[in-house]
């Protein structure tokens, strides 16, 4: 069974971040000017997953077919901006490929392809042979780019690359390119650069964006590729071809980008996306519940009163449930209120120890000297915040103290065991009043597009959600899925120890299709896989008991037993060792495990072992993760396995691991001398970047081998690193207080309830609109002379009715005359589309064009539904005669609404610009509906007549408005959409 890949069952769809566009909206009141005083201004604000403008250059580096930065096929010396992650589709006969860049460093670009090759069947193309169902032949490819030199005003910008660098390498190639940008606008892009086997010899590149219109670009390239040479070139498209010279255009709005290419003798397209993972989120935290109102808390109680009557601490601690906070415990001891609590939701610790910290100073008893706060995750205690100042606490929460007098007054360490605070202090939380964890449908919640879910103070939850994998390159099939839902239920049992579980139903799958056996001679430890997808639909996926314990100050250790993943059960533990440099950590693990069976329950199979590692995790420049593991793996090999990963500062992680191991595995690609390593590489993305509202959530994917046995672990039942790293990076970062009082002046971080005001009343300015083109509108001979013209002209068009009906009855059902029916159908929604269009996307002279354009097409449409009542002018397909009347009068034929819209659309677009062609293709299209038999030529002249009438009108009118404007425009975070009016 050849090497595959595998998504990880923590995917989440995209889907799931719609809730947050259609609700991450915030309305904002502009004040007035002193040239203009602007009455009214709407900015509505939105993301799907944020938008990016271009930048402060004119361009923008841009992919190539196969992902890197360049032309068309040629790279460029370009990488992209730090931290930005693209995917995306290029095809260029006859290679698709699907790729994904990242710029993992700021100087190195790294691209991963997965190439379909036309012409060539990946296996056996013979029905009934195993591999008939994979389709054409496919590769996966890794490049990357190496930036020596920056450009400067003299020295252009220098890379060198490498191409296919691992596996088959069918596309291996090395090249140097250099690049520096012209013009005083810095608009014009040259590149060129030598390439050995792949590109082959010199090559050069150019780029041009016009100043008008940055978001276009056009760009030519000399193609240096040697196709002939390709693989398998003499029986795919690639024996066609030659170096020679193509030329593109490219359009790039925001995230989104796409380019089309010429060559000698056919075109070339790629489509994709770009994410600035350099920013740290994309939308403003709109539906982020605001920190606690002091004036919501009770008369504050004196100690003596604290300590006797419980229900005081109690209502501190439901006002912080229900904030999110979990486990938590208070004790007043010595004029001091302790606290320790979690936070299910909040990501960024500062933030969320800042808003207990809020709480807990509005509850404190009379006389508190200090507040201390102990962040903890699973009830260990990670990180300690002391206040000995309440009032520079208070004056630094309202903004009456600067940070440099606060952090006179607070210390942030790591917390030690005596900060833990016991099970319940003097029954305080039997005082709690129990409101319920109640089972809900939630939409949106947690980055899931739907789940059913609950979940109590104590974080005991239970959750239903859907989930699904992708595996692909299996010689049966190239994309195998399985679509289940995952039922978890999670139970604190006591202080520490906890019941995690997972039931899994599988609703949809493909995996058991693989009816190959693995050849693999090391045990089969993972490729049995399609054996597990076989056994059943309902299974017991996880079933464990795990205790967390601190045994030391930054000493954490957890031991666990139970049903660990779906193919292995067992009983271990690990010991995770912080020193108090935070560069590095140290921990071991032991997992004393056995193979369960194929149906998901209590069944086992033969196989057992010990798998154990020592671990070091490094922090290194640029905020990467470096973690080596020493021991033995699942399949009893010995070796080394090595992770690096990289955090930008939006939260997401992009990394790779590679093992090294005593297991020969000499499965294709592997060979005996060359034995295969387990690889692979994944990314994280924190769902609280997209989303309007603040979450712990990840969308997590990994891509790595299904069908391999050799450097496999088991899956952790809860490693302790994963748990402290990062409330231990926010505790670290700068002065351990990132939005602790949730403004934007600490660290720039952006603050977390922006301003919202109601949506402004925006009549006035459609009134205005209204007005201007009423005292501007033709005079009553203008409008005579018009309708005698207009009237002569429907007169002599109704001499076609007939003959062109006959015509049209006569290939009625044709190809033909169906395809320009459709037309028909189709052309008033294709040119509103581009009036809404320009509204969006165009400048402020094509907005209030597409402005104007809508408009047109509202009260054209208006007027030509009225007419048709008054005409009651029946149908052609209705037999009953030129002038009869319709017996539906609402289904009347005269005028064509369809034309109406039509030439309603394009009529401002057409004056404006001075494009009477636009005519021709409005009429071209509107006469479809004669095809159809729908309208009688007369009709269609009459509706575009009227259509004509309207937007001339209103474009003479409101063409040089000077009342209102709108403009749409992608910032970094969001998209701007203001219209505001003048007077």
């Amino acid at each position: 069974m050849s090497a595959a890949a595998y998504f990880g069952p923590s995917i989440a769809c995209l889907v799931s971040i719609l809730p947050g566009i259609f609700r991450g909206f915030t309305y904002r009141l502009l004040a007035g000017s002193k040239v203009s005083k602007q009455i009214q201004l709407i900015t509505l604000k939105y993301s799907w997953c944020g938008w990016l403008m271009l930048g402060a250059s004119a361009f923008a580096s841009t992919p190539t077919v196969q992902g890197q930065s360049g032309y068309v096929n040629m790279p460029s010396a370009w990488v992209e901006q730090d931290g930005t992650f693209s995917t995306g589709y290029g095809y260029d006969r006859p290679y698709g490929s699907f790729w994904v860049s990242s710029t993992i460093l700021p100087f190195l670009q790294v691209t991963g392809r997965y190439v379909g090759i036309t012409g060539i069947p990946g296996f056996s193309s013979e029905p009934g042979h195993y591999g008939s169902g994979y389709g054409r032949y496919k590769d996966k490819v890794v490049d990357a780019k190496l930036r020596l030199l920056t450009e400067s005003t003299w020295i252009p910008e220098l890379s060198i690359g490498a191409t296919d660098l691992l596996g088959t390498e069918l596309f291996k190639g090395q090249y140097v390119v250099a690049t520096k940008v012209f013009g005083n606008s810095r608009n014009i892009e040259a590149s060129i650069g030598y390439g050995n086997k792949r590109p082959d010899g010199l090559f050069a590149g150019v780029r041009w964006v016009p100043l008008a219109a940055r978001n276009w670009a056009f760009v030519a390239e000399y193609d240096a590729n040697d196709y002939k040479r390709d693989f398998r070139a003499a029986e795919t498209a690639a024996g066609e071809r030659s170096k020679g010279p193509a030329a593109g255009v490219e359009y790039r709005w925001g995230w989104l980008g796409v380019q089309v290419a010429r060559h000698r003798d056919h075109f070339s397209a790629n489509a994709y996306v770009s994410v600035p993972f350099s920013e740290r989120e994309f939308i403003p935290k709109l539906y982020e519940p605001p920190p606690f109102d002091p004036e919501k808390a009770p008369p504050r109680a004196t100690a003596e009163e604290w300590r006797q009557h419980a229900n005081h601490g109690a209502e501190m601690v439901q006002a912080l449930v229900r904030q999110d906070f979990k486990n938590v415990r208070v004790a007043f001891e010595d004029n001091a209120l302790k606290l320790s609590l979690t936070n299910s939701r909040i990501s960024n610790l500062g933030r969320a120890v800042g808003r207990a910290t809020r709480t807990a100073l509005a509850f404190a008893p009379q006389g508190t000297r200090a507040i201390q706060v102990t962040y903890t995750k699973l009830e260990q205690p990670i990180a300690t915040y002391e206040f000995i100042d309440l009032q520079r606490l208070t004056d630094y929460l309202t903004g009456l103290a600067d940070r440099e007098s606060f952090l006179q007054t607070v210390t942030v360490h790591y917390a030690g065991p005596g900060d833990q605070i016991g099970e319940d202090q003097g029954g305080l939380l039997a005082a709690v009043q129990d409101e319920g964890a109640n089972l809900q449908v939630q939409v949106g919640r947690d980055g899931n597009t739907v789940q059913l879910a609950s979940e109590d103070r104590e974080a005991n939850r239970f959750k239903v959600v859907p989930k699904v994998s992708f595996f692909f390159n299996d010689p049966s099939g190239a994309l195998r899925y399985e679509l289940w839902a995952a039922a978890n239920y999670d139970r604190r049992l006591a202080q520490g120890l906890y019941l995690n579980s997972d039931l899994k139903l599988t609703a949809l799958e493909t995996v058991s299709g693989v009816t190959q056996p693995s050849n693999s001679l090391l045990p089969h430890v993972r490729t049995d896989v399609a054996e597990y997808k076989r056994g059943g639909r309902f299974k017991l996926n996880r079933l464990m008991l795990n205790k967390y314990m601190m045994p030391a100050e930054r000493v954490y250790a957890r031991l666990s037993g139970g049903l660990y993943e779906e193919m292995y059960r067992g009983f271990g533990g690990q010991m995770l060792y912080l020193p108090k440099d935070s560069r590095w950590a140290a921990d071991v693990n032991v997992d004393a495990l056995q193979q369960r069976g194929f149906k998901g329950w209590l069944d086992k199979r033969d196989y057992q072992t010990v798998s154990g590692f020592a671990s070091l995790h490094y922090k290194l420049p640029y905020d990467v993760t470096a973690t080596a593991r020493a021991g033995r793996f699942l399949a009893k090999d010995n070796g080394v396995r090595f992770e690096f990963k990289r955090r930008f500062p939006s939260g997401m992680e992009i990394g790779a691991w590679y093992a090294k191991t005593s297991g020969k595995d000499i499965t294709n690609p592997g060979t005996p001398t060359n034995p295969y390593n387990d690889k692979g590489v994944f990314l994280s993305v924190p769902l609280n970047i997209m989303l309007p509202f603040d979450s712990q959530n990840t969308a997590s994917v990994a891509l790595s081998p299904w069908t391999r046995d050799v450097g496999q672990m088991v899956a952790s039942p809860g490693d302790l690193y994963d748990m402290v790293e990062q409330p231990r990076r926010d505790m670290t970062t700068f002065d351990g207080l990132g939005n602790f009082a949730e403004r934007r002046d600490e660290q720039n971080l952006p603050a977390v309830n922006p301003p919202v005001t109601a949506m402004p009343n925006l009549w006035p300015l459609f009134r205005m609109r209204v007005e201007q083109s009423f005292n501007t509108g033709p005079t009553p001979p203008d409008w005579a002379k018009g309708a005698a013209v207009g009237g002569g002209a429907i007169l002599a068009s109704a001499l076609l009715d007939k003959p062109v009906d006959r015509f049209m009855k006569k290939h009625q059902g044709s190809s033909v005359a169906r395809a320009w029916d459709n037309v028909g159908k189709a052309t008033p929604l294709v040119f509103t589309g581009i009036a809404a269009g320009a509204v969006a996307f165009g400048d402020a002279r094509v907005q209030n064009i597409g402005i104007i354009s809508l408009e047109s097409v509202a009260s054209a449409a208006a007027l030509s539904i009225t007419a048709k009542h008054i005409a009651g002018r029946a149908r052609p397909d209705q037999d009953a005669g030129q002038w009869a009347k319709a017996t539906d009068r609402s289904n009347a034929s005269f005028p064509s609404n369809h034309a109406t819209v039509a030439f309603a659309a394009v009529t401002p677009f057409a004056q404006e610009y001075d494009a009477p062609w636009l005519y021709g293709v409005a009429a071209a299209g509107s006469l479809g509906r004669t095809a159809g038999r729908q309208h009688w030529v007369s009709d269609v002249v009459a509706g575009g007549l009227l259509g004509m009438a309207v937007g001339g009108w209103l474009w003479q009118a409101q063409r040089t408005d000077t009342h209102s404007s709108f403009a749409v425009a992608p910032g970094p975070k969001s998209v701007g959409v203001a219209w505001f009016g003048n007077y």
